[in-house]
């Protein structure tokens, strides 16, 4: 950032909690690029929440009838798991800024969160140690091709499972239930997901579900940039990495933000002048685990980390991670999603 930009920033982010804006922006410039990480770095609606038993659901080999439905758990190995057994690290993909997720603690310089908790979870069971980690940052719009470019062995990142992904990588049993929401100034006439957004600018992340969700129904919504998926894409309503959104926001460059609303609730704990907007999410999605397409025995891994990560209640090391991370925002979680599994 240069120190024009600076000046203009600081000036533009004033009544907008101006130093947690400006942080956010100059973390946003750094995300922006595949980055590797030291690897010692840091340590609700729908289906009943970790309530309901574990489910099999036969596979078809014609269509996507339900995404959430993964390989079995199994403790064994594979040739992807024996790949980061000669490696000596597990390398994840994940996200720097999101607040409570994946973010670098500003004190410590350490990767925090709930999804960092889970990486170290699967270092842990992989390989003896929850640091032998390489963490990668990735923009929201590189999750699926850091994958297919062999970049990481995992994704944990906020990644919602659909079936258009479940064609493009391999998807864990869903960790965390979410839906998309609307972010936007408190004082805004904007209400939710709704009318009121008519010929307002929204911001969303590029390949995100929540660009999906207004491609279908934006309510007059502007979301789309001039010459979107061009050379000439500004890049202003449609972003690469999701925090972007929140500081277009700050700098007043749109009007409103659609995405998950566990990340929204982190982004209205950094910045006091906006908040959520609706009576809850309009839509119910799951996030999971991504390895590449085809490693199953991965993925079967993984499983079996989740079935452990869950087990044990009110005492579970997944409600102790949403204690520690998640609660203050989204309270009221009783457990996580139960896992479902396709029968063969």
């Amino acid at each position: 950032m240069t120190r024009g930009t600076d000046r203009t920033v600081r000036s533009r982010l004033r009544g907008w909690g101006g130093v947690t804006g400006m942080a956010v922006a100059c973390a946003v410039t750094a995300s922006l690029t595949l980055l590797p990480l030291a690897h010692g770095d840091g340590s609700y609606g729908g289906r009943p929440s970790g309530q309901g038993a574990a489910s099999a659901v036969p596979a078809t080999a014609t269509a996507c009838e339900d995404p959430e439905a993964s390989v079995p758990a199994s403790a064994g190995g594979g040739p992807s798991i024996e790949r980061i057994k000669a490696r000596g690290k597990l390398i994840a993909g994940v996200d720097q800024n999101s607040f409570q997720w994946g973010y670098r603690n500003p004190e410590s310089r350490t990767l925090e969160g709930f999804d960092i908790d889970l990486v170290r979870a699967l270092a842990q069971d992989i390989l003896g140690d929850p640091d032998a980690v390489i963490f990668r940052a990735i923009p929201t719009n590189q999750r699926i091709s850091a994958l297919e470019n062999d970049k990481v062995d995992v994704v944990v990142r906020t990644m919602t499972i659909n079936c258009e992904r479940a064609g493009q990588v391999a998807f864990s049993t869903a960790y965390f239930q979410a839906g998309q929401q609307v972010l936007a100034p408190k004082d805004s006439a904007i209400d939710g997901y709704d009318e009121s957004l008519k010929g307002k600018r929204v911001c969303t992340a590029e390949g995100s579900t929540a660009y999906d969700a207004l491609r279908k129904q934006s309510f007059g919504a502007v979301f789309e940039d001039e010459h979107e998926g061009t050379d000439r894409d500004r890049d202003q309503l449609t972003v690469p990495n999701q925090l972007d959104c929140l500081v277009r926001l700050q700098l007043g460059e749109v009007d409103a933000v659609v995405t998950d609303n566990a990340l929204a609730a982190g982004q209205a704990a950094q910045d006091p002048a906006v908040e959520l907007k609706g009576d809850g999410p309009f839509t119910t999605e799951y996030y999971g685990v991504a390895a590449k397409l085809g490693a199953d025995d991965l993925v079967a891994r993984v499983n079996h980390v989740l079935d452990d990560y869950r087990r044990g209640g009110e005492n579970s090391r997944w409600m102790k991670s949403y204690r520690t991370w998640l609660e203050a925002g989204l309270p009221g979680i009783e457990g996580p999603p139960a896992p479902k599994y396709r029968s063969n």
